[in-house]
């Protein structure tokens, strides 16, 4: 299944969360951590368990809900959630800064009944210099980079560009890569600027990253359309697949294609490509 997009949706507006997989977003992600004022917490957990437990919710998109960052707190959320059947197909951590952040949650959820994978948020200095670890952890799917709370815990100012957190948005994709799990980039605070989203989402896809969270239904169509591979570049894949075979056949290691030589790191390129293209057709 493709994983370009995911919507965070408020754990406390049951309305947001019910119209989510009108959105056309790969994953949902109902929010019980930032998007909810403490006193509201057990108003959210209710209301989340209410709408994963209505027969009529069943969306392609995977579905997932994020937790609080404190153990105990999430232990509650996933007491009250978990205990009505349900679908939940991931589970989101916030502030993970070590593969034990995983492997508690991960945990939690066997307490209460299930085994689910876990999406790592990575957004702070601890988390982006642990992210190897946390990717590892046999838990983990997914590494998650957060650049909101990673810039206010750093101190740093955030640009247009991206610079001052350039190098933790290159590292937590390395981790996610070296780890063998997907890499989803952070949000685009500014849902109304369209164009800023589509320059971002496509830098990020550039970079090597599976797909990008949202916050507004308005920004999915534009990370799914920069996390989709583009028909030419789907063409060119399958040409150098056809030609790499052939090469194969007649024993050569390097060959041509549309005046370029490819060798094994384009046909693996290539390869991904493909299986993303797939992704997004038979899941997105």
């Amino acid at each position: 299944m493709a994983r370009r997009s995911l919507l965070f949706s408020p754990g406390d507006r049951p309305e947001m969360m019910k119209k989510a997989p009108e959105t056309g977003a790969d994953i949902l992600v109902f929010d019980l951590e930032d998007a909810v004022a403490p006193a509201r917490k057990s108003d959210a957990r209710r209301a989340v368990r209410d709408v994963l437990a209505d027969a009529d919710f069943d969306p392609d998109a995977e579905v997932g809900v994020r937790v609080n960052h404190d153990p105990d707190v999430a232990r509650d959320d996933l007491e009250t959630i978990l205990g009505a059947d349900v679908r939940l197909d991931v589970l989101v951590i916030p502030k993970a800064t070590a593969a034990s952040d995983v492997e508690t949650a991960a945990a939690l959820a066997a307490e209460a009944g299930r085994d689910l994978p876990v999406f790592a948020v990575v957004e702070n200095a601890a988390g982006v210099l642990a992210a190897r670890d946390i990717a590892a952890a046999a838990a983990t799917d997914a590494l998650v980079f957060g650049a909101e709370d990673l810039s206010a815990d750093l101190g740093a100012t955030r640009t247009q560009a991206g610079t001052e957190l350039l190098y933790a948005r290159q590292h937590v994709l390395l981790a996610a890569r070296a780890g063998g799990v997907d890499a989803i980039d952070t949000v685009y605070p500014d849902f109304e600027d369209l164009d800023g989203l589509a320059e971002e989402a496509a830098s990020a896809a550039t970079f090597g990253y599976d797909g990008k969270t949202a916050i507004h239904p308005a920004q999915v169509g534009v990370v799914n359309d920069a996390f989709t591979p583009a028909p030419e570049r789907v063409e060119w894949a399958r040409e150098v697949l056809a030609a790499r075979d052939e090469a194969d056949r007649e024993g050569r290691g390097v060959f041509e294609v549309d005046g370029e030589m490819i060798d094994a790191p384009l046909v693996a390129q290539a390869e991904r490509l493909l299986e993303r293209a797939d992704a997004t057709v038979d899941g997105g």
